[in-house]
């Protein structure tokens, strides 16, 4: 039996009101207390696997290391990476040819990290709906195939039901986010067993709070919602995840509640308890 709700996508170096605040707060190294605290919530939750998408300040390097304390399993990927002049600055760090990218890989491995977090497009405009910023690196196979030679699963930050395809097929063991995904592109996910972990609260949370069209916002959210609908029919494996640590997304709370928007979606909780044991296996910490 399954005893928690997990959180498949989180950043733990982020407090999920001010990106700044959050960044200073680690400018000369990450916030232990700060990371503790929300180890200690988390805990307390009843929430034991937590995925973190990573950060270029350590945090996430070091919640791994403390996780133990508070029996977590806490896989990470202790960074993103993301292919310099596209989208990912703000928290990864980049490469310009594969040997950069491989010497990451490699820098992943020696600091512990479990697995690969590509940031392989952009994100929605959240004030136009159907636009999304940022490309999808043409080496996106090779990328996962380098990652996969060494031992490592792949997280890939992907919108857009093209590079959705291409990040299938390349072999993406999941995909984060997922906007604008379609019939087609979520097929090819369940042919090839990847895991979907869709964003909900991270669009959700934004209502009401006067930051962007809420037009805009109604058509992306009611759009993830269909095809999370569509998704669990066409049997893609999809797992539990808020983005908590995102800007109006806070830790713990949100978890709990994409689990719930979640189960209501697919009429029962279950799919999404599935979903995540089969993330957890493939994502240990």
């Amino acid at each position: 039996m399954i005893a928690s709700i997990y959180e498949c996508h989180c950043h733990i170096a982020l407090d999920g009101v001010d990106f700044r605040n959050a960044a200073a707060r680690h400018k000369n190294g990450p916030d232990e207390a700060f990371i503790r605290g929300l180890l200690e919530d988390y805990m307390n939750s009843g929430i034991c696997y937590l995925r973190d998408g990573g950060d270029k300040w350590g945090a996430s390097r070091l919640a791994r290391e403390l996780a133990g304390e508070y029996g977590l399993e806490y896989a990470s990927p202790i960074f993103p990476i993301y292919k310099k002049g596209n989208y990912g600055a703000f928290l990864g760090v980049p490469y310009e040819s594969l040997t950069d990218y491989r010497s990451l890989v490699e820098r992943v491995r020696r600091e512990g990290g479990s697995f690969i977090k590509l940031m392989a497009s952009g994100i929605m405009d959240f004030d136009c709906y159907g636009s999304i910023t940022g490309f999808i690196p043409e080496e996106l196979p090779e990328l996962v195939h380098i990652a996969h030679e060494e031992g490592l699963p792949v997280m890939v930050h992907m919108n857009s039901a093209e590079g959705i395809k291409r990040a299938a097929e390349a072999g993406a063991d999941s995909i984060e986010h997922g906007n604008y995904t379609d019939r087609e592109a979520l097929t090819l996910m369940a042919e090839r067993g990847t895991i979907w972990v869709p964003t909900i609260s991270a669009t959700e949370n934004l209502l009401g709070e006067g930051l962007f069209n809420e037009q805009a916002l109604q058509a992306i959210l009611a759009m993830q919602r269909d095809n999370v609908r569509l998704g669990h029919e066409l049997g893609v494996t999809i797992a539990c995840r808020s983005d908590a640590g995102a800007g109006c997304v806070p830790h713990v709370q949100s978890s709990l509640d994409e689990a719930s928007r979640l189960g209501k979606l697919l009429g029962s909780l279950e799919p999404v308890l599935q979903g995540q044991e089969a993330l957890r296996a493939r994502f240990p910490g």
